[in-house]
């Protein structure tokens, strides 16, 4: 994945970014990555409130703390930053504008934000039926809820991910905890990239844009996945359980002479040979654990005899031990330990992009796209932009000249 390719999967396709913070972000990132040209509009200023969550913030080429946040450049890389003030007459002109040349808009206001400044689905659509307009919200464009602002950590709460998620109330520590990310963001960003594509296919067909109807809540309630599936076919309603699993066993963590490790065990095979390798072999036959099945109603014998095992040993030991042996067993890392990882580091999964914006940051340190297609493979072009940094670059795209620019800064409008 290299700066000089070439042209992306998406090369040809133009996206007017609207949104902020992570969701809508995530998804035009999604997009970028695979070519797309994403203009991201921001307030003149202050720019998308994600510039200001530190800290950490960036470094500047001395290495003293910037004020710009490391939170932004998460999903803006691949961008041209533009920054238009919606809230004046001459603003929204220029983002309709921008609009009549785009085939997609993202944005992530609340229910009817847009409709004031006529720059709704219904009022844009007028002027480009070939627009597709994903609207991002917390709970989507009907229901009870719809009025309502939508954050990740209500999301993970109401759709019942944090009842799934620590561990069990009778334990220490027990009780329903988030995920140390904003899941129900980052899959909405996902998903909605993924119904864009769609809606770009189905025009093919058909000529016409479409709405996209995409809610924190629908994506919080979809990944429950197996949890979901089981309460709606069975009525038991699942609890949390730390790191054991539901349905299989032994997947979980273990302590080790050193600390931790994961044993992901998802077979009958697996186990065997995780029983050989330990000599153990007799518990690969005893009816109460020969089967998945048994090993999950007898998981309160199982577990503890298999711990007073693991702590036998270091974690760098067992991992050596099973490698061979295919028992799924690693590490728990922190994000030093992952990111220096042998397989991590050979799959190139840091990469640092260059930036020339004048203001004292020349490099951002990103994850690479885990898009990889061999023969359109991720482009990675832009660093995370500056404020504004692509502000006259685009405007002179759509027609602008340099007076006609000049002016709309000194009225504030970019």
């Amino acid at each position: 994945m290299t700066t000089d390719t070439p042209a992306g999967a998406l090369a040809g396709l133009k996206v007017l970014d609207l949104s902020r913070v992570l969701a809508g972000p995530w998804c035009t990132q999604v997009l970028a990555d695979l070519g797309a040209d994403v203009v991201k509009v921001e307030r003149p200023g202050s720019g998308d409130d994600t510039r200001h969550w530190g800290p950490p913030f960036l470094k500047d080429v001395e290495g003293k703390d910037t004020d710009q946040a490391t939170y932004f450049t998460t999903c803006n890389r691949n961008k041209r930053s533009v920054t238009i003030d919606m809230a004046k007459p001459e603003g929204q002109a220029l983002i309709r504008q921008m609009a009549l040349q785009s085939d997609i808009l993202v944005e992530n206001f609340k229910v009817g934000g847009l409709q004031q400044y006529g720059l709704d689905y219904e009022s844009l659509k007028a002027i480009n039926p070939r627009l597709i307009y994903c609207s991002i919200t917390g709970f989507g464009q009907d229901g009870p809820y719809a009025e309502r602002a939508g954050y990740d950590l209500l999301i993970q709460a109401s759709s019942g991910m944090m009842s799934i998620t620590g561990r069990a109330d009778n334990e220490p520590g027990g009780g329903g905890v988030r995920v140390g990310v904003a899941l129900t963001d980052l899959f909405a960003g996902v998903y909605a990239s993924t119904a864009i594509l769609a809606a770009v296919q189905a025009r093919h067909r058909t000529g016409l844009g479409q709405r996209v109807d995409m809610a924190l809540l629908d994506v919080g309630m979809a990944i429950l996945a197996n949890q979901a599936a089981g309460f709606l076919n069975t009525g038991d309603v699942p609890q949390r359980q730390g790191n054991s699993h539901p349905s299989l066993a032994p997947y979980q963590d273990f302590p080790t002479a050193d600390g931790a490790m994961l044993l992901a065990i998802g077979n009958d095979g697996q186990f065997a040979r995780f029983c050989q390798a330990v000599d153990r072999a007799e518990w690969a036959t005893d009816p109460r654990f020969a089967t998945n099945t048994q090993r999950v109603l007898h998981r309160q014998i199982l577990i503890p005899a298999m711990e007073a095992v693991t702590r036998t040993r270091s974690t760098a030991d067992w991992v050596k031990l099973f490698e061979d042996k295919a028992v799924p067993c690693g590490p728990i890392n922190n994000l030093a330990q992952a990111f220096d990882d042998p397989q991590v580091r050979a799959r190139g999964l840091r990469v640092d992009l260059t930036r020339d914006a004048g203001d004292g940051v020349t490099s951002i340190a990103s994850v690479a796209s885990p898009l990889r297609l061999s023969e359109a493979p991720a482009v990675l072009r832009y660093a995370p932009p500056a404020l504004g940094q692509h502000t006259n670059e685009v405007l002179r795209e759509i027609g602008l000249d340099a007076a006609a620019i000049e002016a709309l800064k000194n009225a504030g409008v970019v």
